[in-house]
């Protein structure tokens, strides 16, 4: 364990000390957000990044530990141990690495070579390689067999026995861990990653189509980028395209002219004549060089040959692709998920409207714009179906219900989900503000607020309205008014509302299906966590999911808290937890610093400041001569004191300093304040943009190749990469995140398949399509960015417009 410690230390920068006690205290079953916000002094300060680094790293070394054990376990019970192995197997860095160790003596089907070697042929083989010299069918002839084996094994002929040498010989060196993996090394650095279209496939055919970048590529294989090697996969797995690993250069022919008798004539005997050498691939000239051997012209060297050759093209070249495919698999579903996790914490952590009164819409057009109300609680109050659409085009009649619920509810914040008829019943809000705002009460200045809209996502909302805990939220609720009322709560709380539903099903993500789902599950898992315990929990208005996700909170526990608020009103303090069923002082230590009690009996309840640092808040307060309330949000006065007057052997200067931060700003919310994107009066289509404009927008999406933004014109455009800033930039969100709002300039609009190119260099002329050096990119629909859509774009040879528009088509989720 002392070597895993210090490996993790080495690999995180930091001592080994506070990984040891990280890990003792995730051992003990603490929670990383508890630990990085409530044990700073124990760890020496981890944040929570490194912990969930630490974490899986963790998880990884102890499972090659065990898996090293029972390896060296398996290979010390045949009695095959030696020194140098038990020191190999020691030290090898990863699981592969130890795999390839074991790889000779795992338990396998009874192979060619291990016949051959059965049959004693062993001893040939060694000295035709040690000796070339030796004339290798003069040599076989005291190796034939005069009959067959009773197994049925046939060595009567000398072509036989050295094919035998052949099997031992390239069985023996397919199992060399060191040239194994250099030459998984040498084609990682030198390979090129190749696809081409499918023999058979029609490239008319739309689902085809979608993969037309990548119907003759290559790129070199370790250079390949996440979305591309994805959508490669993903072509190949739909059987559309065809993949390969290929070597930079064509094979190297090697013309000799030789005399020498060749070892393997057609009939087995040996003839002499003047010959050129075969073409040698690169790859088993590689093995060659490793194996400290060249063709000289010798008697065995044609045999050695093609025992090289054997090697490679039978047992190396297939595992050897598969094996770097699935590093650059994995490598690129790490790159998807990470992602997925960044727009999933930036969609979590997004600006909350609020306790306001919200009208949420979610459109349709045959079957209706479904309504609902909220009230500054999230409490749903009111409901309703409108259809200003097709076929019944009530549009005065929607607009007089709508107008109707706000007078009645005071509702001053509209919410429109993004799905089909979004752009329509955008329009159809607009009308409503210019209704509400011409209305006796707002002329006279009677308290009418004015409304502002949005367009939300309204991703998962559908799967939200079916689940069983939408239901018993709202049970007597139609499921399609369910998800307008979904819709609405994201504004006022966008974590308290999305944590109900499945992170999966939140639609920010690239790929996400073609990506470990366990690994990506796992990891959104830990965003949502760490959200949630950053923000803080109402304990009085959480939902069950909600407090579920919270430290130390499982849903049982979450369930019975719920039961216990319902039964006994409020709770007062955070001690009341400890009268909750199934919830202990192990339990209680782990959650009680990120819920939150507004109103209750202690002042300190609302803040983030621990239950167990409350007697350093006495001494202060002792210091001070003030009470709590007294002291809470007092800025000036607290950061006259000073930290280490107030430490302990306990609670040290970083945890006091934590609790004057949390006294000068109570209950503080880590999240920015709500704004809305000003959309252009009169942009409210497609065809209304024009190239120069600048907008308004919200990216709703991004990808390391680019922003999502979206204008109100019911599609989203693309700010590429090249387009965020005027440098260099190699990861989108290194300048924008989900849900902030930007300024773009329209650089091109495609009406026709509805893309949208855009630039955040405002005032710099954007370069026109096919100059050099033009790297543009554009838009997809918004449908096809709640997908993922965008995870193809950027194409690696081609920069063209109409190119790159193909690329995004389709092929994200």
């Amino acid at each position: 364990m002392q070597k895993i410690i210090a490996q993790l230390a080495q690999e995180i920068r930091v001592q080994e000390r506070q990984v040891a006690a990280a890990v003792e205290l995730l051992d003990g079953g603490a929670t990383v957000p508890f630990i990085a916000r409530y044990r700073k002094e124990v760890t020496g300060g981890l944040d929570d990044i490194q912990l969930r680094e630490l974490e899986a790293r963790l998880s990884y070394l102890r499972d090659l530990r065990d898996r090293r054990a029972a390896v060296i376990k398996s290979i010390d019970e045949q009695g095959k141990m030696t020194p140098a192995l038990l020191a190999a197997l020691l030290a090898a860095p990863t699981k592969q690495e130890l795999e390839d160790l074991y790889l000779p003596f795992k338990q396998k089907r009874r192979t060619k070579g291990q016949i051959a070697r059965e049959a004693g042929i062993e001893p040939l083989a060694d000295a035709l390689f040690a000796d070339p010299i030796l004339d290798p069918a003069a040599q076989a002839q005291a190796y034939v067999k005069p009959e067959k084996t009773e197994a049925g094994d046939d060595f009567t002929t000398v072509q036989a026995v050295l094919d035998g040498v052949r099997d031992i010989l390239s069985e023996r060196w397919a199992e060399d861990a060191a040239l194994v993996q250099d030459l998984r090394g040498w084609l990682w650095e030198q390979g090129l990653f190749k696809s081409s279209l499918m023999v058979g496939k029609n490239e008319s055919d739309p689902e085809v189509a979608k993969f037309r970048d990548y119907f003759d590529y290559d790129e070199p294989i370790a250079r390949v980028p996440s979305h591309r090697a994805l959508a490669v996969f993903r072509g190949r797995s739909l059987e559309i395209l065809e993949t390969k690993l290929v070597l930079p250069e064509p094979p190297v022919a090697s013309v000799q002219a030789s005399n020498q008798p060749s070892a393997l004539s057609d009939k087995g005997s040996a003839v002499t004549k003047t010959r050129a050498t075969p073409v040698v691939s690169l790859a088993e000239g590689r093995i060659a060089l490793k194996l400290g051997w060249s063709h000289k012209g010798r008697a065995a060297d044609d045999l050695i040959r093609k025992c090289v050759a054997w090697t490679w093209r039978v047992k190396l070249s297939l595992s050897t692709e598969r094996d770097l495919f699935a590093r650059l698999r994995e490598a690129s579903e790490a790159v998807a998920i990470k992602v997925f996790a960044d727009n999933l914490r930036d969609l979590l952590l997004a600006a909350p409207a609020g306790p306001r009164v919200v009208l949420g819409l979610d459109p349709g057009i045959r079957t209706g714009v479904k309504v609902a109300v909220v009230d500054a609680t999230g409490k749903l109050v009111d409901t309703s179906t409108v259809y200003p659409h097709e076929p019944r085009k009530d549009w005065d009649g929607s607009l007089h219900v709508l107008a109707a619920l706000c007078q009645r509810h005071g509702v001053n914040l509209i919410a429109i989900g993004n799905g089909t008829a979004s752009r329509e019943t955008d329009k159809l809000a607009a009308d409503l503000i210019k209704l509400m705002a011409k209305s006796p009460a707002a002329q006279n200045g009677q308290g009418q607020v004015a409304i502002e809209k949005v367009v939300v996502s309204e991703a998962g909302a559908s799967v939200y309205s079916a689940s069983e805990f939408a239901s018993q939220e709202m049970p007597d609720v139609d499921v399609s008014l369910r998800g307008a009322a979904s819709i609405a709560r994201r504004l006022q709380d966008p974590l308290a509302e999305l944590v109900k539903i499945d992170p999966k099903s939140i639609g920010v993500g690239q790929y996400q299906h073609d990506v470990n789902q366990s690994e990506l599950a796992k990891t959104l898992e830990a965003v949502v966590e760490d959200c949630v315990n950053s923000v803080g929990v109402d304990l009085n208005m959480a939902s069950v999911p909600l407090l579920s996700r919270v430290s130390g909170l499982s849903a049982g526990v979450a369930k019975a808290v719920v039961r216990w608020r319902e039964a006994n009103g409020a709770f007062a303090s955070r001690q009341d937890l400890l009268k909750v069923t199934g919830l202990g002082a192990k339990t209680f230590e782990q959650c009680a610093g990120f819920l939150r009690i507004r109103g209750g009996s202690n002042p300190l309840d609302m803040t983030g400041v621990h239950p167990e640092t409350y007697p350093v808040v006495e001494q202060i307060l002792a210091k001070t001569g003030r009470e709590v309330a007294e002291l809470m949000g007092r800025a000036e006065m607290l950061k006259t004191l000073r930290p280490e007057l107030f430490a302990n052997e306990k609670f040290g200067v970083i945890t006091v300093k934590d609790i004057l931060a949390e006294l000068e700003k109570p209950g503080r919310d880590p999240r920015p304040d709500f704004k809305v994107a000003r959309f252009n009066d009169g942009v409210e289509d497609i065809r209304d943009l024009k190239e120069g404009m600048i907008l308004e927008g919200t990216v709703s999406n991004v990808a390391a190749f680019g922003a999502f933004v979206d204008l109100g014109v019911h599609q989203d455009g693309l700010v590429h990469v090249s387009q965020l800033a005027h440098k260099f930039v190699n990861d989108a969100r290194e300048v924008v995140k989900t849900g902030d709002i930007v300024k773009v300039q329209v650089v091109e609009v495609d009406v026709a398949r509805k893309r949208i190119a855009l630039t955040m260099k405002l005032g710099t002329p954007p370069a026109r399509s096919g100059a050099a050096g033009d790297n543009r990119f554009q838009g997809a629909s918004a449908q096809q960015r709640a997908r993922g859509a965008g995870a193809a774009a950027h194409a690696p040879q081609s920069t063209a417009m109409s190119s790159a528009f193909a690329k995004l088509k389709g092929l994200g989720n």
